[in-house]
């Protein structure tokens, strides 16, 4: 039986547990969730606090928490609803640390304050870049893909 088969089996209360977030994938859950309390507090904290200095960072600090929080719940859930959440959660995730890390190296004057992505999240050990990559091999290793239809 493989671990992905493994996971699959029922726990004590009969719920089926996500393959996704079984065995290294309840690690990666982990990470998102730190990564989602932090981003979203800090963020929170930023707007609510200092929203004049750098309007732009602070809101996309915000807004990555928000797709950590997604993240970390779709790949903590099973079915294809929540495959086809998390897949998107980390394509946007993906997507958000190259575009914001390329602006913030090319444009730096926009970016008076770092964000989490800011250049490709070097201020957090470029974990922000790392996980998304991570994550998608995981997706692409426990579920059957992004199905675009319902």
């Amino acid at each position: 039986m493989t671990r992905v088969d493994a996971a699959a089996r029922p726990d004590s209360s009969g719920k089926q547990p996500s393959a996704k977030a079984s065995g290294p994938g309840r690690v990666l859950v982990a990470v998102y969730a730190v990564f989602a309390a932090a981003a979203t507090a800090r963020g929170l904290f930023q707007i609510l606090t200092k929203l004049h200095e750098a309007p732009l960072a602070y809101v996309l600090s915000l807004a990555a928490g928000l797709v950590y929080i997604a993240a970390t719940v779709a790949l903590g859930r099973s079915g294809r609803r929540w495959d086809r959440i998390a897949w998107a959660a980390l394509a946007i995730e993906l997507t958000g640390v190259l575009t914001v890390g390329v602006l913030s190296l090319a444009a730096p004057q926009d970016f008076p304050k770092e964000t989490v992505w800011s250049g490709f999240g070097r201020g957090y050990g470029y974990i922000p870049l790392l996980l998304p990559l991570v994550g998608l091999w995981w997706l692409r290793k426990t579920t059957r893909g992004p199905r675009l239809q319902p």
